[in-house]
């Protein structure tokens, strides 16, 4: 884990969670308070793809809490090797939204689809590079911890 510790901190883990349950909180209030009805009440057809839109947002933001939460498990002493060799690191995938149909959405609608985005985007380009770090390990130290978490 020491390779990886470079680009992931304790401090680090806790902004970006926090920065997702902040943004899981605003879209929620966004999407139950009907706000986005009483400001698009004439479309019905943007009232269908702002649903769509919301739980791409969902989705989006539940993964990147979730991924978030495995990371925290991981880089805590909380697991054991062989714990820590079962668990499944990926981000997963989320739907993009459709921008050209979020640009009609009011603005406090599109805040929250862009954000929702950009925080997924930046979950993905560490999990790569986490990934790369990985793969750039040589293969004897590969085996090297392989055979720490067996015995």
């Amino acid at each position: 884990m020491a390779v990886n510790e470079a680009l992931i901190t304790p401090r680090l883990l806790d902004a970006l969670y926090t920065e997702a349950m902040i943004l899981s909180d605003e879209a929620r209030s966004y999407f139950e308070s009907g706000r986005f009805s009483e400001q698009c009440a004439d479309s019905a057809a943007l009232s269908v793809a702002f649903s769509c839109e919301s739980l791409k947002v969902t989705t989006r933001v539940m993964h990147c809490i979730a991924w978030l939460l495995n990371q925290r498990a991981l880089h805590s002493d909380g697991l054991s090797d062989g714990q820590i060799w079962n668990i499944s690191r990926s981000l997963g995938e989320a739907a993009d939204s459709d921008h050209r149909i979020v640009d009609r959405f009011p603005q406090e609608a599109r805040n929250i689809i862009y954000a929702s985005e950009e925080l997924f985007l930046r979950l993905q380009r560490l999990e790569s590079r986490l990934v790369d770090q990985e793969a750039s390990e040589p293969p004897v130290h590969g085996m090297f911890r392989r055979l720490q978490m067996t015995f």
